[in-house]
């Protein structure tokens, strides 16, 4: 990979934004690509690198935003017939430079860390801190006596959910967000109404069924909804008999991890529309399927905007924009 997409990558990473690489597997002459060509895709559609023609830039923006938006990889095959390329785990693509040859492209997110926001300076919370950052969580404590020398592991620790957002950490919007009220008795109704503003994937409370219908009662005459309380694990956790704080965090963390891995989590809304995959657009002179998108190269003609795979099928419709439109005086 060329060093300035890694410098980039390690910028984009640091600052907690999502990104996708494209890296060539696979080729057949006589595609310009190379394999070990690769590519960088941003959250907003836009291209840096090489992997082939520029007929090919389109369908990996394309790819690469639809990773995002699924967190996971796809390997793609980009051929002039993909009805007679097609492979197992392999997704096959129309190539539509007019060069020819063939290129496979593993498309792979790199995503920010998952964000666990721990409300309380209890011994599970503080459990739940240096737990969470072995799991590769950003970790945050919000509580209003929390004092720094008790969760060293923490990425920041924050007497009110405010000073999480201001200033926000760069790219947050992006993350999985998970929290867990741990405040034990201090301050609870307070600490669930705050999470619950936080629309995470998870929220756990630690606390009695007794006690969770008290907070409910006291929630919902404030205006909390009934699907709000409803979305909160009480009792937190997988039932595994836990006692220690230590066991108490470990099967938190454990129904954490079986509702990330099992499908059912739930981005954020600044994420999924950020990393959403646009509309597509038709090249009008190869026909080849394009982001009808702001970032990709287009015209206008007669009120009606025009989508291209690459300069060579723009220039040829600025040239004559009447014959590919059937527009006529």
């Amino acid at each position: 990979m060329r060093p300035d997409l890694l410098r980039y990558a390690a910028e984009l990473a640091k600052r907690g934004e999502p990104f996708a690489l494209a890296t060539v597997v696979r080729r057949e002459a006589p595609s310009s690509a190379r394999v070990g060509d690769a590519a960088l895709v941003t959250r907003d559609g836009v291209f840096h690198g090489w992997v082939g023609g520029g007929c090919t830039h389109p369908t990996v923006v394309r790819e690469a935003l639809r990773t995002l938006e699924e967190r996971a990889p796809r390997l793609v095959a980009l051929s002039p017939v993909p009805s007679a390329d097609r492979r197992p785990g392999v997704i096959p693509l129309l190539m539509s430079c007019h060069s020819g040859g063939s290129v496979d492209i593993y498309v792979e997110p790199v995503l920010p860390a998952p964000r666990l926001v721990v409300f309380g300076s209890s011994p599970v919370a503080q459990a739940l801190i240096r737990l969470g950052k072995a799991l590769g969580y950003a970790a945050d404590v919000i509580d209003a006596e929390a004092d720094r020398a008790g969760f060293p592991e923490a990425d920041r620790v924050v007497t009110r959910a405010e000073a999480l957002t201001h200033p926000a950490p760069r790219g947050a919007a992006g993350a999985l967000v998970c929290a867990v009220v741990a405040t034990m008795g201090q301050g609870d109704e307070e600490a669930v109404a705050t999470a619950i503003g936080l629309e995470p994937a998870y929220l756990g409370l630690i606390a009695s069924r007794k006690r969770f219908e008290q907070i409910g009662k006291t929630l919902r005459a404030r205006g909390v909804s009934a699907d709000a309380l409803g979305s909160i694990r009480n009792p937190a956790g997988l039932d595994i008999g836990a006692q220690l704080p230590e066991e108490i965090a470990l099967s938190i963390l454990g129904e954490i991890v079986q509702l990330r891995r099992g499908g059912q989590e739930r981005r954020a809304p600044a994420e999924s529309s950020e990393a959403a995959v646009p509309a597509q657009a038709q090249d009008p002179i190869c026909g080849m399927s394009v982001p009808a998108a702001s970032t990709s190269l287009h015209a206008e003609f007669e009120g009606h905007t025009f989508y291209f795979c690459g300069v060579g099928c723009r220039e040829r419709f600025l040239a004559d924009p009447r014959r590919y439109t059937g527009v006529h005086p």
